[in-house]
C-alpha cells in the first residue's frame, strides 16, 4: 500500500519538512510519482522514520550518524533476527576504526600467540579489530600481568554463549509475531540487549560488593 505524504506525517508525527530531509539524505525510499504533482511513498518508510526517532531519543545519534550506520548496515524491517544482530554490531561498532591484524597487533603492543590465544577462548572475536578489540586486548592483558586468575572470564564467555542461545531463541520469536510493528520489535530487542541485560548483571554485581561491605561491618 503506497503512502501520501499526509498519510505519512500523521502516522508517523514527523512533519512534512523533515520527512522531505530525510529523503534528501538517503535515508528512505524515493516515492513513486504517477503524476506530476503526486508522490507515494512506500509503507516502508512508516517504520524506518520511526526507528529513526528512536536512535536519536533513545542513543543520542544525529542525522549524520545515522546516515552512516544505514550506509554500512541497511536495516531492513523484517522477520530476521540475524538482520537484528548485524544492526546492533553496526551500532555498537559505530565511529570505531578498523585496523587490519598487523596493525592491532603493533597498537596492542601484544604478540600474535597472545591474540590467537584471547580468540580462541572466545575473549575476542575473531578477525574484528576496531578500537573496541583494543580496549578489550588491553584490560586481557593487564590481567594477565597482574595475574588474575582467568576462570571468572572464561565464565563470562560460557555464560555469554548459553545467553545468545536464549537471546536467538527469544528474538526470532518476538520478530514473528505478526501483532507487532517491526520497528517495535527491534526497539524492544535493542533495549533487553544493550540496555536491559548489562543493567542487570551490573546491578548484581554492585548489590553482592554491598552484601560484602555490609557483612565486614557487622563482624
Amino acid at each position: 500500500m503506497a503512502l501520501k505524504m499526509k498519510e505519512l506525517t500523521d502516522l508517523t508525527g514527523e512533519s512534512k519538512s523533515t520527512i522531505l530531509y530525510y529523503l534528501k539524505e538517503g535515508l528512505l525510499p524515493q516515492p513513486i510519482k504517477p503524476k506530476p504533482n503526486v508522490a507515494l511513498y512506500s509503507e516502508s518508510c512508516v517504520n524506518i522514520i520511526k526507528f529513526i526517532k528512536y536512535l536519536q531519543s533513545r542513543f543520542g545519534y544525529s542525522i549524520s550518524e545515522i546516515k552512516h550506520i544505514f550506509a554500512n548496515n541497511r536495516f531492513k524491517f523484517d522477520n530476521s533476527f540475524e538482520n537484528l544482530i548485524k544492526s546492533i554490531n553496526a551500532l555498537a561498532l559505530h565511529g570505531k576504526e578498523s585496523y587490519s591484524k598487523e596493525q592491532f597487533l603493533q597498537k596492542a603492543q601484544i604478540s600474535q600467540e597472545l591474540l590467537e590465544e584471547f580468540v580462541s577462548k572466545g575473549y575476542i572475536a575473531k578477525n574484528s579489530f576496531s578500537d573496541k578489540e583494543l580496549e578489550i586486548a588491553d584490560i586481557l592483558k593487564r590481567a594477565k600481568e597482574m595475574g588474575l586468575d582467568f576462570t571468572l572470564i572464561e565464565r563470562y564467555v560460557q555464560s555469554a554463549k548459553e545467553l545468545a542461545v536464549l537471546e536467538n531463541n527469544a528474538g526470532t520469536k518476538l520478530l514473528e509475531d505478526d501483532s507487532k510493528e517491526h520497528n517495535e520489535r527491534y526497539e524492544l530487542l535493542f533495549d533487553i540487549i544493550l540496555t536491559l541485560k548489562p543493567y542487570i548483571f551490573n546491578t548484581h554485581t554492585v548489590k553482592e560488593h554491598q552484601k560484602r561491605i555490609s557483612d565486614e561491618k557487622s563482624l
